[in-house]
């Protein structure tokens, strides 16, 4: 008989958020990989379990020579349970290359559902939830930031991004200047913990906050997508690049149809940009 891999939610604040599937599983599992195991062995000594597999260190450094081993135990018979510091692994931790290689290697694998940052913060942010986008965490250097933003200029759905303390206020600064400074947001922090906070506004807003003093803990920022009432913005995109291709300068044709139809020239100027490296 063959095992499986389990991918399994842990808590991203409140330990008593734990199901009782997680509990079985962390109790009983032939291997737990652990994204850092003293994490792991924190979050047993407070629910009160001892485990009896073996723990083993899965981490971004190691995912991808990890994951064979992984699969090759529950190909002989084991249940790899894989958790990672909080929330859900292959959420913006590890987890992806598990599933990948079980799924070439025919092993089963099932997932224990629970906490998830990114939709607490999409249910607190007051921004729409029927269609919603995870871009995770942007790049830290500032062009290829602006450049990852630009791409996401037209974007109509609402986006989940995650970020360092340290880097809200210019990541904030950076989203104000590709999406437009009124564009809707909410800076969610300390999901499930003590001090829990979820601030809305403007992105120039939320940027003047977070420039007044580094805000703590984990951060979700959710950003409003494009407003319907702009849907007109592709065919504007399409006729400032017809006009460059006929020889007129970028930021010239931009001021002139952006003034034209009455759009802020910096959102249409950052959608040309997108749609020129194709995004």
């Amino acid at each position: 008989m063959t095992g499986r891999i389990v991918l399994a939610a842990t808590p991203i604040g409140n330990v008593d958020d734990s199901s009782q599937r997680l509990r079985d599983a962390l109790a009983t599992a032939d291997v737990i990989a652990a994204e850092d195991t003293r994490r792991l062995r924190d979050l047993t000594a407070r629910l009160g379990i001892r485990t009896v597999g073996e723990v083993v260190a899965h981490h971004d450094h190691n995912e991808a020579a990890s994951a064979a081993g992984l699969v090759e135990r529950a190909a002989a018979g084991d249940t790899v349970l894989v958790v990672s510091d909080a929330g859900m692994p292959a959420v913006s931790d590890p987890g992806f290359r598990v599933v990948e290689a079980a799924a070439r290697a025919g092993v089963d694998v099932t997932v224990l559902p629970g906490p998830s940052a990114a939709l607490t913060a999409l249910a607190l942010s007051g921004l729409p939830t029927d269609r919603f986008c995870f871009e995770g965490f942007l790049p830290r250097k500032a062009g290829e930031r602006a450049g990852r933003l630009a791409s996401l200029a037209l974007e109509e759905r609402t986006m989940l991004f995650f970020e360092a303390p340290h880097r809200l206020a210019a990541t904030l600064e950076a989203m104000a200047g590709a999406f437009g400074a009124d564009r809707p947001a909410a800076v969610s922090r300390e999901l499930t913990k003590t001090y829990e906070e979820t601030r809305r506004g403007t992105l120039a807003e939320l940027h003047a906050w977070a420039a007044g003093g580094e805000p703590r803990g984990e951060i979700v920022v959710t950003v409003a997508g494009r407003p319907a009432e702009r849907l007109g913005t592709q065919a504007l995109v399409a006729e400032v690049l017809a006009r460059v291709e006929a020889g007129e300068r970028a930021k010239a044709a931009v001021a002139d149809v952006a003034a034209a139809a009455g759009v802020p020239s910096r959102e249409l100027y950052a959608a040309v940009l997108a749609a020129r490296s194709g995004g």
